[in-house]
């Protein structure tokens, strides 16, 4: 019985480096039998020029009666004097809290053939692989109230709300805590317990529940300090959990370590196992439209989806190992270039993954 993929490029980049993966899809369905239907659709500020709104309820449902989502990217310069409500990143939130995607897993992976991309030493990288746990659907990004309101002074203010419930923290922990086991099983809880009283109670529930994976060793670690040692020695760390804010900032740096953050992907799931694959970058929209966007990121999305989501693990292995050979062959896009390789555009790349697919011998 096939599966069914719901597509959603959305903006910037997001449309050329999707297109690359379902390029990638369609030759898996079409020279090796893989069963995927795929059907696409508006989110972000595609969809609010076509539909006046970020999230159409076409694309929720949509959403809904797939198996699983492959997402671009979202947001660009073009849309941001609109209202905050209808912004495209507003369509992300919103599908997120639609489908309660709230367990966040970006991997950051140091590629051996891209260990000088990296800018810090290759001594310090080499052999980097860490997973960060991010809360998805909680925290600051959520919170009510918020807004800009005008003081009696006739001062303006902004004001956020940071909020966590118990059984937020329970089931992201407990997410973190199954993926440690199939780990190293070492967990670094990351907050700022010491002056945030959302995350002290993060902190607590996180030890309740260390209780119920007794193999598993718990560390805390301040957010500060998390940064700070993600640069100074990052392969201390096995498993990262943190809030959404903090882990928003922190998987972002943990992917300039492997050099680009055009090569890592990432996962977004429900408590069922559904969920949203995407890269862990933006839209770019001072490159979009010129073909020199990274899609391996993309790509390898479309990979963790096959593996994790859709039970396709030796149609992953051939992305995977695709990947590594045209990484081996010496091709880069221009985020990953380095003297004595050859720089080659998104579709380029993109064909070139194909071209390596159809060569395997797995």
């Amino acid at each position: 019985m096939s599966k069914k993929i719901a597509v959603l490029p959305g903006d910037g980049i997001g449309q050329e480096i999707v297109a690359e993966a379902v390029k990638v899809l369609d030759c898996l369905c079409d020279e090796f039998g893989l069963p995927i239907e795929m059907e696409s659709g508006l989110i972000g500020g595609a969809a609010y020029d076509e539909h006046a709104t970020p999230l159409p309820a076409e694309t929720i449902a949509l959403s809904k009666d797939s198996d699983a989502i492959l997402l671009g990217a979202v947001g660009g310069y073009k849309w941001e004097s609109l209202d905050i409500s209808v912004r495209p990143e507003k369509g992300l939130l919103g599908i997120r809290a639609e489908l309660e995607l709230f367990s966040n897993l970006r991997p950051a992976i140091l590629y051996p053939q891209l260990a000088a991309a990296s800018t810090l030493r290759e001594d310090v990288v080499s052999g980097l692989d860490l997973m960060i746990v991010r809360e998805l659907t909680g925290g600051i990004y959520f919170g009510q109230p918020r807004g800009i309101r005008t003081l009696e002074s006739g001062e303006r203010e902004g004001f956020n709300t940071l909020v966590y419930a118990e059984y937020e923290i329970e089931r992201i922990g407990r997410s973190a805590f199954e993926i440690a086991m199939k780990r190293d099983r070492r967990l670094t809880s990351v907050d700022k317990a010491n002056v945030l009283e959302s995350t002290e109670l993060w902190r607590e529930v996180m030890e309740r529940v260390s209780k119920d994976y007794p193999e598993v060793e718990l560390s805390h670690m301040y957010v500060d300090n998390a940064a700070m040692q993600l640069v100074r020695d990052p392969k201390q760390f096995d498993v990262m959990v943190t809030t959404n804010m903090f882990g928003d900032i922190l998987s972002d740096c943990a992917a300039m370590l492997t050099g680009s953050i055009g090569m890592l992907p990432s996962a977004s799931l429900d408590l069922n196992g559904k969920g949203m694959y995407e890269p862990i970058h933006g839209s770019a929209p001072d490159i979009a439209g010129q073909n020199i966007a990274n899609p391996l990121a993309t790509i390898l999305s479309l990979s963790m989806m096959l593996r994790y989501r859709l039970d396709e693990s030796s149609m992953a292995e051939r992305i995977e190992h695709a990947v590594n050979q045209v990484l081996d062959s010496g091709l880069r896009t221009r985020d990953i270039y380095a003297d004595g390789m050859q720089e080659v555009s998104c579709s380029q790349m993109g064909d070139a993954v194909v071209k390596a697919i159809l060569s395997e011998q797995l």
